[in-house]
């Protein structure tokens, strides 16, 4: 049996707040949103009590889920990329300055595009909680 990709997931805690920017800064159509709860979800994930409150968005036919837990955990911040475990959502566009310059004046950005050794132009963006979003140009 071969194990296939169904999504990415990224835990947030208000889809309220990070919702708007991957949809209307990113571009995402959302293609669902729905709750899971009960003993089988807890138990599944490991968190006593849980309920998950889910987007599901499309990116160019890679879904990215975005998934808000009750009871919540503290948010851990500064996350950078070089910690063992961190994560990040990476998005491919055609003109990575062109994209640049359009951001929303309040997107927090770790620096303008770069170009590095490979070849490739990047720039690492951060969601209203301080998830890493990549931005890549090849």
């Amino acid at each position: 049996m071969t194990a296939t990709a169904h999504h990415v997931g990224i835990t947030v805690s208000s889809l309220d707040d990070v919702l708007p920017f991957y949809r209307d800064v990113l571009g995402l159509d959302i293609l669902s949103q729905f709750t899971v709860t009960g003993e089988a979800f807890s138990t599944g994930v490991g968190v006593e009590g849980a309920t998950g409150n889910f987007a599901h968005l499309d990116a160019d036919g890679i879904r990215v889920e975005l998934v808000e837990y009750e009871p919540e955990e503290e948010i851990i911040e500064d996350v950078t990329l070089n910690r063992p475990g961190a994560t990040h959502l990476g998005l491919e566009v055609d003109d990575i300055d062109l994209f640049y310059e359009r951001l929303p004046e309040d997107v927090e950005t770790i620096s303008p595009p770069q170009t590095t050794e490979s070849g490739t132009r990047i720039c690492f963006l951060r969601d209203p909680e301080g998830n890493l979003v990549e931005i890549l140009e090849q």
